[in-house]
């Protein structure tokens, strides 16, 4: 008998959530998020739960992203159906999770990819640790960064937020706070110890905000922010990826690539990226500044089930999941062969309008 994806405990007050599908660097799947987002709404309105913990089994991390490969084996037969259950499900549950009643405290050690960053980022006390890898690697494979990412990369300093989406730059923990990713460092070893203390905790008799503080204060340590990698770049990326348009980013890279390191390492990053990923995504991140976290989610669910249909998608999963071998080929090849009109087109749905109402529940 299968052990259960998701492992669910009640510890005294405590809601204890465990990823556990470590082979796949505790990957979710369909049934995965179907089943956080219905305990979360169970505890949401317990009494009896006054604080949930999420952490991931294994020894590699948090959570890796969402289980990219089963779209991709379903892509001539019922993708659509899966993806337009997973997305409004996991993004649901996204959001959830962002407007808890109740203290969320996530163990981000390890990887925090994807959809493990939507698992965290809107959590209330976000712990990262020594071993913290952190991305929003969608743009690997010909997607687009979702799970919120329209709103809360919008919130990091400057165009920080532009440039992790449009390199899926892979960040550690000084880096993350920085972002504004997460909130407390704290040594990997020490989680279980810090559970063991909630778990053991009378909520019922303390102030709850004050007696968390009083935790990780105990375990958490202090970390320099300013001098993390994207705080000593901040002034490059700003001036790099504050442009309107992909071009005018790359333009600015070339201009700067013959005597600036990082600027030429950008740049071959930037063109190893489907074309059509890096235009939407440009253009998601543009029209999420003037959204609220709500409309975000639902622009990124159409967009989700749009790129269903590109072959960018299908191909970039083959290269880095299936084939591994790391080498898409990409098409169209040309930024001018991606017309106003195409990105546009993935700004439209015309399908599923109750799925998408299902979203004013949390505005």
């Amino acid at each position: 008998m299968s052990e259960a994806s998701v492992l669910f405990e009640r510890e005294n007050q405590v809601g204890v959530i465990r990823l556990n599908r470590p082979k796949v660097l505790n990957s979710l799947n369909a049934e995965m998020v179907d089943l956080l987002y219905r305990q979360l709404q169970e505890w949401k309105s317990d009494p009896a739960i006054a604080v949930v913990c999420i952490s991931g089994e294994g020894t590699k991390g948090l959570c890796a992203g969402g289980d990219m490969r089963s779209l991709y084996d379903l892509r001539d037969s019922s993708v659509l159906d899966l993806a337009r259950d997973f997305f409004s499900t996991e993004y649901q549950m996204d959001l959830l999770i962002h407007q808890y009643p109740k203290p969320v405290v996530v163990n981000m050690d390890g990887i925090v990819m994807g959809g493990g960053v939507g698992l965290s980022v809107g959590a209330t006390h976000r712990i990262v640790t020594e071993k913290t890898k952190w991305a929003m690697p969608e743009m690997n494979i010909g997607f687009f960064p979702d799970v919120g990412a329209s709103y809360f990369l919008n919130q990091m300093p400057g165009a920080v937020g532009r440039y992790l989406a449009l390199t899926s730059g892979i960040i550690k923990a000084a880096d993350v706070m920085y972002a504004g990713a997460a909130d407390y460092y704290m040594a990997s070893d020490d989680w279980d110890k810090l559970k063991a203390d909630i778990t053991s905790t009378d909520w019922k008799t303390k102030e709850i905000e004050d007696e968390m503080n009083r935790l990780l204060k105990r375990y958490c340590q202090p970390i320099d922010i300013q001098s993390s990698n994207l705080a000593t770049t901040q002034e490059k990326i700003n001036q790099h990826f504050s442009h309107e348009t992909m071009e005018e980013i790359i333009a600015s890279l070339q201009s700067d690539a013959a005597h600036d390191e990082w600027a030429k390492e950008t740049l071959t990053t930037l063109l190893t990226k489907s074309l059509t990923s890096l235009k939407v995504t440009l253009r998601q991140l543009q029209e999420g500044e003037k959204k609220s976290l709500v409309e975000c989610f639902k622009m990124e669910f159409i967009l989700g089930m749009n790129f269903m249909s590109l072959p960018d998608f299908y191909e970039g999963v083959r290269a880095v999941l299936v084939d591994k071998d790391r080498s898409p080929n990409w098409d169209p090849s040309r930024f001018e062969d991606i017309s106003e009109e195409d990105i546009l087109a993935f700004f439209k749905w015309d399908k599923d309008d109750n799925l998408l109402t299902k979203f004013n529940a949390f505005a």
